[in-house]
């Protein structure tokens, strides 16, 4: 009887091992699709989700104060810029995009399209201090720039502003919201009833609107739950507006094989709908394995530098925006991070570190730069300081020869002179640390310059 049972299993197995084996060009087939179309679905969730509880689309919405260790919004949030973003419909443009001149705070206005593709970067690198007026336009339209303006074409219709301006710490808050104040974005041609071309649509002219009361479930958590089926008809129809890059076209041909078209429905038989399922579970598996490796020497880990110009590089495009949705490209700005000390062992508050900067090698930047500590969740770590980043702009008191060391620990240091650069952590917590060099220079960029191990103490 065992053995009958015995055959029987390995039967089965073998029936299962030559399906797979079958089914494996569209296993593969299913993986890559996924990890393409991921960045646009995740776009469109994030839109909708975003119209419904943060603000309406077609309006600038000016984030007016850092986050705390209370903030659970977005994964890694920033204490160095205030946000000015938002979801634009190029349906509805075209729209001019006013940034008078400011010589007070470096600021960046990348615009990404659907794909996540940074198609434009206005700000104090690329334009300098000197004020401008953009004119956003869709992939469609065909017209004449208006002389003082300059054209950003969007490959989508859907596009995304997520700006950043400099902020020195909470004390800085007014003079940025003077700064963010200024910012317009108005529809173009200008309405007969507007009063002025550089006047903001006015929100007291339309229907109040309300974030909604309904709970909210995060746009990383509503794409887990798409099934397969849905997620690629999601990805079909949005393709009509937001058409894919010329090359994509031979995974478009292959996808085409199985009636798989932009704006038609997707009907997968059972056996397709198996192998790409199988498919995206086995993409989703790589991307964390990948996120989640380490340099095991203690080095700090660098996001490519590919980040907003992905090409058909469609694993980073993806992993990217699975935990950073909204990437700078690396010339505006770097994101260097680790969770090891020298010894490639994990962080944790129940040791002290310092962090040992040489004369003249402080991260070289034209902007800023800061390093921010992070729980193992990801979020900022509550302490009595509310200190959750250490940088350039901090009062950080530097040694005799001109070097600089940033002590990580749970306690204070026992010297006073040493605390203006304590970066308070947790108690026996796991942590990590994310440095942010604002316009990086050529050394940074190209590796000659790198973050220093974190020192392990005790």
């Amino acid at each position: 009887m065992v053995k009958r049972i015995l055959l029987s299993a390995l039967v089965l197995v073998s029936l299962l091992a030559a399906l797979l084996l079958a089914m494996k060009d569209k296993i593969a087939l299913g993986a890559e699709a996924y990890l393409y179309g991921y960045p646009l679905v995740m776009m469109e969730t994030t839109r909708v989700h975003s119209a419904k509880y943060i603000g309406p689309e077609n309006q600038l919405r000016l984030v007016r104060q850092f986050p705390n260790a209370q903030f659970k919004d977005v994964v890694r949030p920033n204490v160095d810029t205030l946000y000015t973003t938002a979801f634009i419909s190029m349906k509805e443009g075209p729209w001019i995009f006013e940034m008078p001149a400011n010589d007070k705070r470096y600021e960046l206005m990348p615009f990404m399209d659907a794909w996540t593709h940074v198609f434009a970067s206005p700000g104090t690198r690329t334009s300098g201090h000197q004020g401008a007026t953009y004119l956003l336009v869709g992939p469609q339209w065909d017209g004449q720039v208006p002389k003082g303006m300059t054209l950003l074409k969007s490959p989508t219709d859907m596009v995304w502003l997520i700006g950043r301006t400099q902020t020195n710490g909470a004390a800085d808050f007014a003079t940025v919201h003077e700064l963010q104040n200024r910012l317009r974005l108005t529809k173009w041609p200008q309405p007969k009833d507007s009063l002025s071309s550089s006047t903001d649509l006015k929100r007291e002219a339309k229907p109040a609107w309300h974030v909604s009361t309904e709970p909210s479930l995060p746009p990383v958590a509503q794409m887990k739950a798409l099934s397969t089926p849905e997620f690629f008809n999601r990805l079909m129809q949005l393709m009509v507006s937001n058409p894919a890059s010329t090359e994509d076209a031979p995974l478009l041909a292959r996808l085409a094989q199985l009636e798989m078209k932009p704006g038609q429905a997707v009907h997968l038989s059972w056996a397709n709908a198996l192998s790409f399922s199988l498919g995206r579970w086995i993409a989703n598996q790589r991307v964390m394995k990948a996120l989640n490796t380490k340099a095991q020497d203690g080095s700090w880990s660098t996001p490519p530098l590919k980040l907003g110009r992905y090409g058909t590089d469609y694993n980073t495009r993806a992993a990217v925006a699975m935990v950073g949705l909204g990437a700078n490209l690396p010339e505006d700005a770097l994101y260097p991070n680790t969770a090891l000390d020298h010894q490639g062992k994990a962080l944790n508050g129940q040791h002290r570190y310092r962090l040992h900067f040489a004369a003249n090698a402080l991260p070289p930047v034209k902007a800023f730069w800061s390093i921010t500590a992070y729980g193992a969740d990801e979020f900022l770590i509550d302490n009595p300081l509310q200190r959750f980043a250490l940088g350039d702009r901090d009062p950080l008191v530097f040694n005799a020869d001109g070097s600089l060391d940033l002590w990580v620990q749970a306690t204070p240091p026992d010297q006073n002179e040493k605390q203006a650069n304590w970066l308070p952590v947790q108690m026996d917590a796991a942590f990590l640390l994310n440095a942010r060099l604002y316009w990086p220079e050529a050394t940074a960029l190209n590796g000659q310059w790198k973050m220093p191990v974190v020192e392990r103490l005790n």
